[in-house]
């Protein structure tokens, strides 16, 4: 008949290791009998600390998970407030048939607006944001302050550009065509 150390061996609840160990540890404790010292409880603290580093490693992946769950939500809360500024000062009704081209990741888009949405935005008075593959034509200002939150979702800003500002224009005096598009 086999040991029961030879049966869990068997059935695979326990390693060859293990069994060494656990015999290392009899023997030991046998050893300090006959030499009439106290029995080492040396098993039973190592479970202790094994229990006690599961616990610290097991709180450190909680605070882990925890961070990642509050940088999630903050991301979260940030996209849902841009998306309600963006909405609520987006210009409405500014459909047209006047093209204006745009990059958004390194290709070019077109959006058609009405000829007063296109000039201010080519004169920097509006601008062009997008977020969730929805475009936003909104303020200069309104852009600005979506720019502070997050910088990707403002597409088009240009400087804003007054005709009148530059007086050393050598071409002032010659007027642009109307039909004329670049």
């Amino acid at each position: 008949m086999a040991s029961l150390q030879d049966q869990l061996l068997k059935a695979g609840l326990t390693t060859k290791q293990k069994a060494r160990q656990a015999n290392s540890d009899k023997r030991k404790r046998n050893k300090q009998k006959r030499s009439g010292a106290q029995v080492d409880a040396s098993l039973q603290e190592q479970v202790k600390q094994d229990l006690q580093v599961a616990r610290e490693e097991k709180a450190k992946k909680d605070q882990q998970l925890n961070a990642d769950r509050q940088q999630a939500q903050a991301a979260k809360e940030l996209k849902q407030r841009i998306a309600q500024i963006l909405e609520h000062h987006s210009l409405k009704g500014i459909d047209g048939e006047v093209k204006f081209n745009f990059t958004q990741d390194n290709k070019v888009k077109s959006l058609f607006i009405d000829d007063k949405t296109h000039s201010a935005l080519t004169r920097g008075v509006l601008a062009l944001c997008v977020l969730d593959d929805k475009f936003y034509v909104v303020t200069e200002q309104t852009a600005e302050k979506v720019a502070t939150l997050d910088a990707s979702v403002v597409l088009v800003n240009h400087e804003n550009q007054d005709p009148q500002a530059d007086e050393d224009d050598p071409y002032a005096d010659y007027q642009i065509p109307d039909d004329l598009m670049w």
